[in-house]
């Protein structure tokens, strides 16, 4: 049901959309930055609309012009709840006590419905490489059309997209490079990873647009699982009363305990074969108000995929949150982001 719901949805978005221009460019041989491979994040996010959504997905171009795109796609118009991953980290790096541990508490990560299964979106275009620019036109019933800055990172193992014009997007980020899009690196090595992993984001929620450059992801302060290795873990220390003004915790969030002045995070792979990841979060507070020892409310999820250069090492990821609210499409969370040493 939800791959015939997202079908006829995307078919929706896309007859409303007017017809752009991928414009001319010098070759259609060269693959963007030398680069076949590309993880993508995009959505259409504005201050005034509940009809925003968010996409995730892969690119593939060929040296003859082609390229191919698989992607998940979550749309306001069809706000769906969370789906468990049926991971639940093990003892050494989550509790059953809760309590002021100072370790997560053992719950089934939560991601974006959907995520665990195959992409909703295939399609396919033809593309155009004029100096940094590539132009994107896709094989669908109307126009759409997309227009990506390309920069290569100072080692050239890897390719950065930035969005610069679409007939659908309003923002998106994207990598590439030239290995497999089955290509992916453990836990182990995302937690061991030396270089500084920051974030920018650009998020939706209460109909205002939030934009956030440069906040440091700490990767190295998670904690590693002993036997649920796939998966890691942190219970962030929060400033008395932060939960509290994000709304929902007025009796436990000006606490200053760790068991209420902290954030639960759950980073775990969601599959072997491909690049995707999940992260997911919730203020302790959450699930004190409402007697619950997982908080099965509105929490964050946020699906990611792995940015992988070259020489196949972990770069980061790109990401999209898709938390629609319990309720009012005004109170829903939507997000794209990447979080990389490349920016």
């Amino acid at each position: 049901m939800r791959a015939v719901l997202t079908a006829v949805l995307a078919t929706l978005i896309l007859l409303a959309t007017g017809a752009g221009s991928a414009g001319a460019a010098s070759s259609r041989s060269s693959l963007p930055g030398g680069k076949a491979n590309f993880v993508v994040t995009q959505g259409f996010l504005r201050a005034s609309s509940t009809q925003n959504w968010v996409r995730l997905g892969t690119y593939q171009f060929k040296a003859n012009g082609t390229v191919s795109a698989n992607t998940y796609l979550w749309w306001q118009r069809n706000p769906e709840g969370r789906q468990a991953t049926g991971v639940v980290p093990d003892s050494s790096c989550s509790t059953k006590a809760g309590g002021s541990s100072t370790r997560v508490r053992a719950c089934d990560v939560l991601t974006a419905p959907g995520f665990p299964g195959s992409p909703d979106e295939a399609r396919t275009g033809t593309y155009t490489v004029a100096g940094n620019v590539v132009s994107i036109r896709w094989k669908i019933a109307q126009t759409w059309t997309e227009k990506w800055r390309v920069q290569l990172s100072p080692d050239r193992k890897l390719a950065q997209l930035q969005l610069a014009d679409s007939s659908l997007a309003t923002n998106g980020y994207g990598y590439g490079s030239n290995a497999s899009l089955t290509t992916r690196r453990a836990m182990s090595s995302v937690r061991a990873f030396g270089g500084a992993l920051k974030q920018d984001l650009v998020s939706w929620s209460r109909n205002t647009i939030v934009k956030s450059d440069g906040q440091v992801f700490k990767q190295s302060s998670f904690r590693s699982c002993a036997t649920t290795t796939w998966c890691l873990t942190y219970l962030q220390p929060s400033s008395p009363g932060a939960c509290q003004k994000a709304g929902g915790c007025p009796n436990f969030g000006g606490g200053t305990k760790a068991n209420v002045s902290s954030i639960q995070y759950y980073l775990t792979k969601i599959s072997n074969n491909d690049r995707r990841d999940t992260l997911w979060h919730w203020c302790t507070c959450l699930a004190m108000e409402s007697k619950t020892f997982c908080y099965s409310g509105n929490s964050h999820i946020k699906p990611l995929l792995q940015i992988i250069d070259d020489s196949g090492a972990f770069r980061g990821w790109v990401g999209a949150e898709a938390s629609f609210y319990n309720g009012s499409r005004s109170k829903d969370m939507m997000a794209v982001f990447r979080i990389s040493d490349f920016r």
